[in-house]
């Protein structure tokens, strides 16, 4: 019996020491296996009589049972152990953080737009909004812009698959003017017959369409163009809303306006507008940010006034190159890539 009882202490120990399972199937060879030495004393019972064998094999079996269980004790830890390995290399840190959706921001170009329709908003002027898709008329005709005057050359550059009731082609609006001459219009036929008529003051922004493409111009542009009409509404009016409108964009009155003398069809007379910082990145050059002048009596007659008694003033700025001297940006082709890593500067 004492023989046996140190084959269970040695087996457990070899057992204990098995690092991996196919340490352990040798390990268990030693004992259990053809050659095993718990074998050898299951076949050494043929030379024993037969009381004396009984009793010899049932200690036998008992020892054989103990190494077993030891034997599934250790297969079960080695198990468990692979197990705990395999998870931990898996692993997945519930404790960390969740990953939040990244919140949107407004674009560059929006948030010009919205900061220019709030300038003019406190100076009493609408907001006119109106269709992208345009006849002729519109477009062209009303601001005293006939068919194949050669001012049209650079703006009825793109047209649809529709015509009007005239027959005529509908293009994609070159600029939003048309939306100055529809609230216009609008407005007369509103006040009609009335003794005082109040001043039309609006201003239209909306995206824009012209055959042009580099680092300073797109295709597809946004613009803002004002209207202000009255009985005694001047250039100095101009002159004076600009600059208001221009300080309060900018957020800095360290700056100059310069009207340079220009031609456009619809005003008489024209004048471009020119902006310069007195500091800054942009400082002392000249800037040009808006076409302007007071509007043409065609024109005015147009919209449906009497252009003996209405007379004012019209202008149009790009949004997106307000937008670029604002936040510094030399490339407009920015504005429409939608890379994140440019936005997220104005999130």
């Amino acid at each position: 019996m004492n023989d046996l009882a140190s084959v269970i202490e040695s087996a457990r120990a070899d057992f204990a020491h098995a690092g991996a399972p196919a340490e352990l199937e040798d390990a268990k060879a030693r004992y259990l296996g053809k050659a095993g030495l718990v074998t050898e004393r299951l076949k050494s019972l043929a030379s024993l009589p037969v009381e004396e064998k009984k009793a010899r094999g049932a200690e036998i079996n008992a020892a054989k049972q103990a190494i077993e269980t030891a034997l599934a004790e250790r297969r079960a830890d080695l198990a468990h152990r692979l197990l705990e390995m395999q998870l931990a290399a898996q692993a997945l840190d519930v404790s960390l953080p969740g990953r939040s959706r990244g919140g949107g921001s407004i674009h560059p170009v929006s948030r010009a737009l919205e900061r220019i329709e709030a300038i003019f908003a406190s100076m009493g002027f609408e907001v006119a909004d109106g269709p992208e898709i345009e006849t002729d008329w519109y477009s062209f005709t009303a601001l005293n812009n006939p068919e194949n005057h050669p001012a049209r050359s650079m703006q009825d550059t793109f047209y649809v698959d529709l015509k009007d009731d005239e027959g005529r082609w509908l293009n994609l609006r070159p600029h939003t003017s048309p939306m100055q001459i529809r609230h216009a219009q609008a407005h007369a036929r509103r006040y009609a017959g009335t003794a005082v008529m109040p001043d039309v003051r609006v201003i239209a922004p909306g995206r824009t369409y012209r055959v042009d493409s580099d680092a300073t111009h797109s295709p597809m542009f946004h613009q803002v163009e004002g209207l202000w009409l009255g009985e005694n509404v001047s250039f100095r009016d101009l002159k004076a809303v600009y600059l208001d409108f221009i300080q309060a964009f900018f957020e800095t009155t360290e700056l100059k306006l310069r009207f340079r003398p220009s031609y456009f069809p619809f005003t008489e007379p024209s004048a471009e507008i020119d902006v310069m910082f007195e500091h800054g990145p942009l400082a002392r050059r000249w800037l040009e940010v808006s076409g302007s002048g007071q509007v043409h009596p065609q024109v005015v007659r147009n919209m449906g006034f009497d252009a003996e008694r209405v007379i004012g003033f019209a202008f149009g700025s790009g949004i997106d190159r307000l937008a670029m001297l604002r936040y510094g940006i030399d490339d407009l082709r920015l504005f429409f890539d939608g890379d994140l890593r440019f936005l997220r500067q104005f999130a």
